[in-house]
């Protein structure tokens, strides 16, 4: 699958729909870095993180590398004169990066397998390192629908439900190089930003499904009562004209 991030995200899926961590960031360019992610040949080692952040079941498996990028730039610094910071000097310097996507499946779902183009409806929660949660589908109780693999949102999302069946529930640890770069989306996600996820798929279909509207929302308004028109006057003189000061409507000449 080919990661890159197009403008969006946030996401030319309304961008409201999708979670903040989810969209797409404006540009996605991956600067020189230094990070690299310390793995084994079986399990991974995710990044520290907050306490804050709710522990995984002790059933979940260890934190594995869904895959590993190593970023080599295009150009190296030839030369450099006596008068450049050591701040510029790594800059031009070209460094290369290492990073990994590392996820924890702590739920195997029950049925068909992730697939590319399909549109995945997912609930989630995502945190910053620091135990800072940031966005939460379950907290509104309303799931996002998603194209998978079109590039809509984040890399880190775009790639990180391979291998994933429906029903299943997995923890993403997001590198800021999949998510939002060096500068991050300020003020919710500062500069350089790990994002963890912990996902749910719910569903995976052919077409956008149609949005869900609690059924308190589907109801319609109940109508304004009519206003109710004044009686008329009855021109039908009464049964007992004798017993009635009422004057029939066209009264009679006396002969």
């Amino acid at each position: 699958m080919k990661i890159s991030t197009l403008p969006l995200c946030t996401l030319a899926l309304a961008v409201a729909t999708l979670p903040l961590g989810a969209q797409t960031a404006a540009s996605h360019a991956v600067h020189h870095t230094t990070g690299q992610t310390a793995h084994t040949a079986g399990c991974a080692t995710p990044p520290r993180i907050s306490p804050a952040i709710p522990a995984l079941p002790a059933s979940a498996p260890c934190p594995r590398i869904l895959y590993t990028l190593t970023h080599v730039p295009d150009t190296h610094l030839d030369y450099a004169s006596p008068l450049l910071s050591a701040d510029v000097r790594d800059e031009l310097s070209g460094k290369r990066s290492t990073y990994s996507l590392i996820y924890v499946d702590t739920q195997i779902g029950a049925g068909p397998l992730v697939q590319s183009g399909k549109y995945l409806t997912v609930h989630y929660t995502g945190y910053l390192a620091d135990g800072k949660k940031f966005d939460s589908s379950v907290d509104r109780g309303e799931p996002i629908t998603f194209p998978y693999g079109s590039h809509r949102v984040i890399p880190g999302w775009d790639t990180g439900f391979e291998g994933m069946h429906v029903g299943g529930k997995r923890r993403l640890y997001i590198p800021y190089q999949l998510a939002y770069g060096e500068a991050g989306r300020p003020p919710m996600i500062p500069a350089r930003s790990e994002l963890i996820f912990d996902v749910q798929l719910i569903s995976q279909s052919d077409q956008m499904p149609k949005p869900t509207i609690p059924f308190r929302r589907s109801m319609p308004a109940h109508p304004a009562p009519k206003p109710t028109a004044p009686a008329q006057p009855s021109t039908t003189p009464p049964a007992n004209p004798q017993s009635s000061t009422t004057q029939p409507a066209n009264p009679q000449t006396p002969k």
